[in-house]
């Protein structure tokens, strides 16, 4: 057969097969409908149907509500009483504290105008009234300790730079009048601090002396402006000094350490305008006995 005669009978297979689907009665074509319907439908209606509630558990299986421990309770009740009162007890420290911050900046300001051609018995009047002010306001801060007998370690951190600061003041104070170093016992009696457990903490008093060392290089170069060529040798020696006795002491890897290595830094400072005058000629001669007290 050929292939023109092949495709012909072939469209004409397919054109009787589709009028004798057409020729179908209508409720031959419903019925085949309404069976596919329910083939499919009671699949989907499982997929689409929300799932049947569970069995609620027997009352016998829940749990009863469990009571807060009184023990537990009264635990932590303390706790929130003792950090209440800690609280309290902190803010008026800081209130004290704060007026010790603003007197000393006040002295420290007054204390600055010994750089400046001021005579020096104004600058230190000045500073010493500060100075009152101050020590009432320790005297303050020891009372607001006395709640808290045992505990002066645990509030510490809450004066500890304002005293440095105050010591630093005094201790410069104190070598303007005599020329010397301001002991411990001597800082303590200026503050009030000499009696009770409320006392001037070692590692304050020697911060203090470190910060007090950052002074004397402005000092002395001031001195040196103003025509007091034996200035550079007197704040020497006292340096000189100072630095040695700080090396008989073990210090740490701390702050402390940190401030006493900066004293070298300001007694080199001192060195050379001290030997910058006196390559010049500028320094007075020394007497035989202050040589041999060096």
């Amino acid at each position: 057969m050929r292939p023109a005669a092949a495709a012909a009978t072939a469209t004409a297979a397919a054109l009787r097969l589709r009028a004798a689907a057409a020729s179908l009665s209508p409720p031959a074509t419903a019925l085949l409908t309404h069976r596919r319907a329910a083939l499919l439908l009671p699949p989907l209606r499982r997929l689409c149907s929300p799932a049947p509630p569970r069995a609620s558990a027997a009352p016998d299986s829940q749990l009863p509500p469990r009571l807060p421990s009184p023990v537990m309770d009264a635990q932590f009740e303390s706790f929130r009483a003792q950090l209440d009162e800690s609280s309290t007890l902190r803010d008026r420290i800081r209130t004290v504290v704060s007026e010790i911050e603003s007197a000393s900046r006040v002295a420290t300001a007054a204390l600055l105008l010994v750089h400046q051609p001021v005579p020096l018995e104004d600058v230190l009047g000045k500073a010493k009234a500060q100075v009152e002010v101050i020590k009432g306001l320790y005297a303050q801060l020891a009372e607001v300790l006395k709640e808290c007998p045992g505990q002066y370690y645990r509030y510490h951190g809450d004066w500890r730079s304002e005293t440095q600061a105050v010591v630093s003041m005094l201790a410069f104070m104190h070598w303007l009048e005599t020329g010397g170093l301001l002991m411990h016992a001597e800082a303590q009696e200026k503050l009030g601090l000499s009696s009770g457990e409320f006392c001037l903490d070692v590692e304050d008093y020697l911060t203090g002396l470190c910060f007090m060392s950052n002074e004397f290089p402005r000092f002395v170069v001031n001195r040196v402006t103003a025509g007091d060529y034996d200035c550079p040798r007197k704040v020497l020696s006292f340096l000189t000094d100072l630095h040695a006795s700080f090396r008989m002491l073990n210090l740490r890897n701390d702050f402390l350490r940190k401030k006493f290595d900066g004293m070298k830094y300001d007694l080199r400072r001192v060195e050379e305008v001290y030997y910058d005058v006196k390559i010049r000629g500028l320094a007075p001669m020394e007497s035989k006995q202050e040589v041999a007290q060096s």
